[in-house]
């Protein structure tokens, strides 16, 4: 995932103006990646040191996830709506 990429992500998901690390996009920048590295792996099957990155980033994100659901479920359910999780 590129930094242009990342940079608009954290436009669409930031609260304040100096907003880089709140939960949702932290969320959706792990979201970019596991979606880039999927494809990876779809041509590179072999490929299991990915796969385990690729394994960590997704427990990572159900953590963050299961952070915003416990502070505010309606945030939550917005998040999913947006990034097109199911759950």
């Amino acid at each position: 995932m590129s930094t242009a990429v990342s940079i608009e992500t954290i436009a669409q998901f930031k609260h304040h103006e100096k907003d880089t690390g709140s939960s949702e996009v932290q969320i959706a920048i792990l979201t970019g990646r596991i979606n880039h590295l999927t494809e990876h792996l779809r041509t590179h099957r072999k490929d299991f040191h990915s796969r385990r990155g690729l394994l960590q980033m997704a427990s990572r994100r159900r953590k963050l996830l299961d952070y915003v659901k416990r502070q505010d479920v309606n945030k939550y359910v917005e998040l999913l709506a947006k990034l097109g999780l199911r759950k």
